[in-house]
């Protein structure tokens, strides 16, 4: 059985670590980070562990539903009615249901009835492939209207993609209806999301002791400088010292990916051109506690493109606030360029200016009444899906010997998540043990 060592401990690399270990294969994790989880890592709140950026599950996420039960954890996962609201023109709008839809007085009768035949047709629809080439942006424009563009779309692609908004692959955006359509019982109109119990660190958690009790490794606190490919062995420089596997699993971004192997004589200029064409935008997540409830639902779309960021998230409308010693648990979230001036502000400055704002949207919300608070950044939290993405996919197989890449840049056109990663991870355990030929 071969020594294989995986670079990053998110959710792809810890189910390829997994799926390896317990085909008998010798596995280490290099996680740069002091703990694994990847985004859906955890922090402490209000007594509980939390995830940095928030999550939950679709009833279409098949993938990781499949291993949690696997994991022997199926339990554990339980499934929430979701609720809505878009903010828009200083007012706060159900958004959960067709009803919602038809009564969205910001969009004129007729738009709105153009916008939910248009939505009932992308959820049906079963093949994407005639949407690859076309921009989200103009394919709403002429079929829902100028009027919901302004509305609804632009807004949400303008916060999700930021000054890339217009390039968005109407792939993506399809890939993400189909999605939630799905997520919703037969004669429901609302959505129910999964969770586990104890955050999804029940899952990570879960998942970590299955791969130490198959004899694997997972060192954090460990970054990676270089990668040297040779016929026989694979050696990886590292903050620590360096290490030597059979095989190498790199699920980095792939521009992180390039610097690793930029001085590496397989890694041609057209190669390394390739994996840095790919553009990312940074994620930054305030979570706070407060002793208030804010709002009635679980979710908020902020369709105002003056608002600081683009989602507010309600957590303990969704999961019971018992589950945080009684306290609420909120989410406020924003996408933006690398080269961003908020990215330039302190964390108290960004957490001043997004409170602040938050009073335009709930002006009920008391500062006071906040007891913890917690700002994270991300660096390249999101892929740029554009409408010639599918060019720009690296393999999984790269011009280093025995140097394998999976990371979240291979999805497509779903977006990234936690059941994607899960995928992937499974799909690259595969090639890597040879079972699967990609």
């Amino acid at each position: 059985m071969a020594n294989i060592g995986i670079i990053g401990g998110g959710y792809s690399g810890l189910t390829a670590a997994y799926h390896l270990a317990k085909n008998g294969h010798q596995v280490e994790i290099l996680e740069k980070g002091s703990e694994v989880g990847g985004l859906a890592g955890g922090f402490k709140i209000a007594g509980t562990s939390l995830e940095k950026t928030y999550h939950h599950l679709f009833k279409t996420d098949t993938d990781i539903i499949a291993l949690a039960q696997e994991l022997g954890i199926a339990d554990k996962l339980k499934w929430h009615k979701s609720s809505i609201e878009i903010f828009y023109n200083h007012r706060l709008y159900p958004f959960s249901t067709p009803l919602d839809l038809l009564r969205f007085s910001p969009l004129g009768l007729i738009s709105r009835l153009r916008l939910a035949f248009v939505i009932l047709l992308l959820r049906t629809r079963t093949n994407f492939a005639g949407l690859i080439r076309i921009s989200a942006y103009d394919w709403m424009l002429k079929y829902a209207g100028q009027e919901a563009m302004k509305v609804i779309w632009q807004p949400l692609l303008l916060g999700k993609f930021s000054r890339y908004y217009k390039k968005i692959s109407m792939a993506w955006l399809w890939a993400r209806l189909h999605t939630r359509a799905k997520s919703r019982k037969p004669g429901e109109s609302f959505e129910r999301l999964g969770y586990f119990t104890g955050g999804f660190s029940t899952f990570t958690n879960s998942l970590v002791e299955k791969i130490e009790a198959l004899g694997s490794k997972i060192s954090i606190n460990t970054e990676v400088q270089e990668i040297i490919s040779s016929k026989d062995s694979v050696q990886v420089k590292t903050s620590i010292g360096e290490k030597k596997y059979d095989r190498l699993i790199v699920t980095a971004p792939s521009g992180i990916f390039a610097k690793m192997i930029a001085n590496q004589p397989q890694a041609k200029s057209d190669y390394l051109k390739l994996l840095n064409s790919i553009d990312y935008l940074s994620a930054v997540v305030l979570v706070f506690s407060s002793n208030q409830n804010i709002g009635k639902s679980y979710w908020y779309n902020i369709n105002d493109t003056s608002m600081p960021f683009l989602v507010f998230i309600n957590h303990t409308n969704l999961i019971d606030k018992q589950e945080y010693n009684g306290k609420y648990i909120y989410y406020i979230g924003a996408y933006l360029p690398l080269d961003d001036s908020l990215l330039k502000k302190s964390d108290d400055e960004i957490i001043n200016l997004w409170l602040t704002s938050l009073q335009k949207v709930f002006s009920e919300f008391k500062h006071e009444e906040i007891i913890e608070k917690h700002l994270f950044r991300f660096a390249y939290a999101q892929h740029i899906v554009t409408t010639n993405y599918q060019e720009l996919i690296p393999d999984y197989k790269t011009p280093l010997v025995n140097v394998y890449l999976a990371n979240f840049s291979q999805i497509f056109p779903e977006d990234r998540g936690t059941n994607y990663a899960v995928r992937e991870g499974k799909k690259i355990a595969d090639l890597v043990a040879g079972s699967q030929v990609l």
